[in-house]
């Protein structure tokens, strides 16, 4: 016969038990978090060397390696306009050693732009924080400017629409705010270029300054050195204000009496879905701290960078945002790859 004092004593039993379970399943979770980052961590970017994408992972990756007591490699892994980059993290394990340096073009553009798309920009990533935002340039190589004597953005417009096929388009890809703005662009003006995707802005940048390429629609961090050397000639930035770094430069809406036109980028981390909470935090603290300190901080800003280090919750109201505004923008301009 059972007693009430025995099922109280099998009980116990029972609950020591199960607890010992509970904690023995949980301790190589809890033993890893304790220990994070046990191992390199690294940066994803979606494009070649050389773009405004590279060079803002280049630009944190070393500080946060400091606070973080880990190596913090960037790794370029370019295609797709930003596909296959992005979509090597989202298969990545949300461990919180695989990150990505997302773009406006991976996560605002492609959704629309793409027919068939390898990721989900909003389910299959955390959003971490956003890094900077970017104007855009209109540019073209300085030689034929002169040679043709286009000196502004109406001049170009008024010289290509007198020699349709004349030109031809660089971008850093397929689906790029660098794509799109010169996409928009086209369709603003009734201007045709023919449009060239390369592998990053790296790239791209190299043909522009070597008369390969003749106009490009790039950010503003990556074409402004050459710009400042004169092998580029700048019509326009393609944001709403202009740039605090080339403030005689018109914006679109000036340059070419184009109402309305906007057409910024904007880089940012992002981890793939189901990274623990405590990691993306922990990353994006240290990232808004090395973005606010004075060294990082001039440094984005003299190259035309907004630096932000915003929270994982508004970074990702930004993305929902994005998504909706680029839709109506590729449909706008007609842009579509399959």
């Amino acid at each position: 016969m059972t007693t009430p004092r025995s099922t109280a004593h099998s009980r116990r039993h029972l609950l020591a038990a199960v607890t010992t379970l509970a904690c023995t399943a949980l301790a190589p979770w809890a033993h890893a978090q304790e220990v994070w980052p046990a191992k390199p961590i690294r940066i994803v970017v979606p494009f070649a060397p050389g773009g405004t994408t590279d060079i803002l992972a280049r630009a944190i990756a070393p500080e946060l390696s400091k606070v973080l007591g880990q190596s913090v490699i960037v790794d370029n892994k370019p295609g797709a306009g930003g596909n296959v980059g992005a979509d090597l993290v989202a298969k990545s394990a949300p461990d919180g050693y695989t990150f990505l340096m997302g773009t406006v073009g991976t996560h605002g553009i492609n959704k629309a732009l793409y027919a068939k798309m390898p990721f989900d920009p909003q389910k299959d990533f955390a959003p971490v924080t956003l890094v900077a935002g970017v104007p855009n340039v209109m540019v073209m190589n300085a030689e034929k400017a002169q040679r043709l004597n286009i000196r502004t953005a109406a001049d170009f417009v008024t010289y290509a629409k007198a020699n349709p096929g004349k030109f031809n388009m660089a971008s850093s890809g397929n689906g790029t705010s660098i794509h799109l703005a010169g996409e928009l662009f086209k369709s603003r003006t009734g201007v045709f270029m023919a449009h060239i995707p390369y592998r990053g802005s790296g790239p791209a940048m190299m043909d522009m300054v070597g008369g390969n390429a003749d106009v490009m629609f790039d950010n503003l961090p990556s074409a402004l050195p050459h710009i400042k050397s004169g092998k580029l000639k700048a019509f326009a930035v393609t944001s709403a204000q202009r740039s605090s770094v080339l403030p005689d430069l018109p914006t679109v809406e000036e340059a070419a009496a184009l109402p309305g036109f906007d057409a910024s980028s904007w880089f940012g981390l992002l981890a793939p879905a189901g990274t623990p909470g405590p990691i993306v935090n922990r990353v994006q603290q240290e990232t808004a701290k090395a973005l606010n300190s004075p060294a990082i901080k001039e440094k984005l800003e003299a190259q035309g960078a907004i630096p932000s280090g915003n929270t994982p919750q508004a970074f990702a109201q930004l993305i929902d945002a994005e998504i909706k505004k680029w839709a109506a923008v590729v449909k706008a301009s007609g842009a579509k790859v399959d």
